[in-house]
């Protein structure tokens, strides 16, 4: 039973990792830009929820959308305004930048809402508890898992098996090229970039109840975001999929078995990744 509950919980941890991370797979694997701004939008989806839910009463899913829409666009207007500029001026521009963008998020998330983390909006739907058999489970842990698995089927079909990521794989390997065939690379890169930044803003909001929302969330989970996205290998959506999953397991399995050395049995299985697989577990044919 024990071994259950660690996998159904790694599961739906992971599914929250997922959800958030794909986004930077994209953005960095793809795009090839350093986002490591990227939770700050995960920080504002749950931010904007919350008072989405305590204060107009839009249900739980609604303020997710809402919260994840206007991360989209405001994702939209980054990558016009401060991301653009940056595609050419090197990895070191862009780290340097970003990086200055988390502390920026953390300093106008605690003006706004001070320091202590907000409270679970969780509905009254979520709260229970269902009967699997062999015992019962959160009902909201379930949901993330029913969730996460059915955002990864629709991600799979649009960026490996739609035009649109067919189009996206080709302005990035030959932007010159893509354009010559009347594909327009700017505008591809701003929709990939709203929807990767919509997707963190709706993973923040939904999966506050495992990674709860507070002003240095950006940061404080900026290293799990990168090991999913490198331990699954920069561009692969599959690879962003099974590293979450993989993170999400050996992460909860350390809890519930090994507490005093969770953590440390975490990156200890990361570092042993990367010296066996340097560009990730499931990488882009064209890295492996």
């Amino acid at each position: 039973m024990l071994i259950l509950t660690i996998l159904l919980d790694g599961i739906a941890y992971g599914m929250v990792l997922f959800i958030i991370s794909v986004g930077l797979t994209v953005t960095m694997g793809l795009m090839r830009v350093v986002n490591l701004a990227h939770g700050s939008f995960a920080m504002l989806g749950g931010y904007l929820s919350s008072v989405m839910i305590r204060h107009y009463d839009a249900p739980f899913i609604g303020g997710a959308l809402i919260a994840a829409l206007v991360c989209g666009a405001l994702g939209g207007l980054a990558e016009l305004t401060v991301y653009r500029p940056l595609y050419r001026k090197g990895e070191l521009a862009q780290v340097l930048l970003t990086f200055g963008m988390i502390f920026i998020s953390i300093a106008s998330m605690t003006l706004i809402f001070g320091t202590t983390p907000i409270a679970e909006s969780m509905p009254k739907w979520l709260e229970g508890l269902v009967d699997l058999g062999f015992r019962t489970y959160p009902t909201y842990r379930l949901f993330l898992i029913v969730v996460g698995a059915l955002l990864a089927l629709g991600l799979y079909f649009i960026i490996e098996r739609s035009l649109f990521g067919a189009r996206l794989r080709a302005s990035v390997d030959d932007p010159g090229m893509a354009r010559a065939l009347g594909i327009n690379v700017n505008l591809l890169f701003t929709l990939t970039f709203i929807g990767g930044c919509a997707l963190a803003g709706f993973g923040g909001a939904i999966g506050a109840g495992i990674l709860p929302i507070e002003p240095f969330y950006a940061l404080r989970y900026l290293v799990l975001f990168l090991v999913v996205v490198v331990i699954g290998g920069l561009g692969s959506f599959r690879g962003s999929l099974a590293a979450a999953l993989a993170v999400g397991l050996i992460e909860t399995t350390g809890k519930y078995l090994l507490p005093q050395l969770g953590s440390f049995l975490l990156w200890l299985i990361v570092f042993g990744l990367l010296l066996w697989r340097p560009y990730g577990l499931l990488p882009p044919k064209s890295a492996s």
